[in-house]
């Protein structure tokens, strides 16, 4: 299979998708204001857009691994470009509100398929290193998602929101063309995958504990994401341009920090990149939870991102080596799981915020910070014994 493809197209086609899952994921945050204004959506109508983009991701990231291992990566990544580039257009000119609706999901399915699919393939080809391989691929993730607000803003005073939104259909079509013609690995199943194979992913106990760390991985990651400005606009009095442009800190220092494990800390054992995560993780959070003005919270918030950025590739890396012949169905099931934590986490962390105050965000990030450390050392001791 090795010598089928050519590594280097395949890798920089996944950084394509990975890219584009970035713009897709903040998307709707970015455009929100506009098309309330557009569509005259109030807050629960807009509340209710945000719920439907992660449903869509969720479905993408349960069916993109049994079908890559089944039919290969091509087909489905050329596909979920398509449904992301008729969701951004979709998204860019109606003025209907279930197309609006619409929109959402099929961008979020076809994001959350691109998404999965991308880190599998750059497992599949990464003979050594995984982990630092996922991680240059991540460091695209932050390009898109730090890309698209910073070019609403260049862009809002000479060109109309729905053209932006537009073009980057554009880009996800020529995605899909891409994807369309290049090798990818091949198929890996013979046929669709059995019951027994599913319940042998099921009780591997080391792989459940990798998708509960991802549970509360992407819980943590949502927290910041989805609670940082109004954290900072009530405990710092943050205006609210710059509580955006704290959490804009937090993306790019988790960019920063994969472009450097993918380069000059490749070498480094995972164990030891983790815990050191873990260790500017905890730093950074005392430094924002003791912040009373905006700089220093947002330097909080870059140590953050750095702090978390090793998570997900490193845990992946773990998968994409215990299942190589699965590995499009194993990063299904710990991706799934991934959302249902930051589903579920987020949401209490709302009845928390409504009831008890936002002070309690930094409750829950220290909480799960230490359930991260406990499941990240029973992972490893684990591997050390082979289990």
């Amino acid at each position: 299979m090795k010598g089928t493809y050519n590594r280097q197209l395949v890798f920089w086609s996944a950084c394509l998708g990975m890219l584009l899952f970035g713009v897709g994921l903040i998307m709707l945050g970015s455009v929100l204001p506009d098309l309330r204004i557009r569509h005259s959506l109030d807050s629960i109508q807009a509340g209710a857009l945000f719920s439907i983009l992660p449903i869509g991701i969720m479905g993408g990231s349960l069916i993109f691994g049994p079908v890559c291992d089944r039919y290969g990566y091509r087909t489905l990544l050329a596909v979920s470009a398509l449904l992301m580039f008729a969701g951004f257009e979709a998204l860019a000119f109606t003025h209907t509100a279930w197309i609006l609706t619409a929109s959402v999901f099929l961008f979020g399915l076809g994001g959350g398929a691109i998404n999965g699919a991308t880190n599998a393939v750059v497992a599949d080809i990464s003979t050594t290193g995984k982990g630092a391989d996922l991680s240059i691929l991540g460091v695209f993730f932050g390009i898109g998602a730090l890309g698209m607000p910073l070019l609403l803003s260049l862009m809002k005073e000479t060109v109309e929101f729905q053209y932006i939104i537009a073009g980057t259909g554009i880009l996800a079509l020529a995605a899909a063309l891409l994807f369309a013609v290049v090798r990818f690995p091949a198929a890996k199943q013979a046929e669709w995958i059995s019951m027994k194979q599913i319940g042998a992913l099921v009780r591997d106990v080391t792989l459940l504990l990798v998708a509960f760390f991802l549970f509360f991985q992407s819980a943590f990651e949502g927290l910041i994401n989805n609670w940082t400005t109004t954290y900072l606009i009530e405990k710092v009095a943050a205006p609210q341009e710059a509580a955006l442009m704290g959490l804009s800190a937090y993306v790019a220092g988790m960019t920063v920090m994969r472009l450097l494990i993918g380069s000059v800390l490749r070498k480094m054992a995972e164990r030891n990149l983790l815990y050191m995560s873990f260790a500017i993780t905890f730093s950074a959070l005392l430094l924002f939870s003791l912040s009373r003005s905006v700089t220093p919270a947002a330097a909080g918030l870059f140590l953050l991102g750095s702090g978390m950025a090793a998570g997900f590739p490193t845990m992946l890396g773990i998968v994409g080596n215990r299942y190589p012949n699965l590995s499009g169905t194993a990063f299904s099931f710990v991706f799934v799981i991934a959302l249902l934590g930051n589903m579920l986490v987020n949401y209490s962390m709302g009845i928390v915020a409504e009831t008890h105050g936002i002070k309690h965000l930094t409750t829950f990030t220290f909480t799960e910070l230490a359930l991260l450390v406990l499941i990240a050392t029973t992972i490893f001791g684990r591997l050390k014994s082979n289990k």
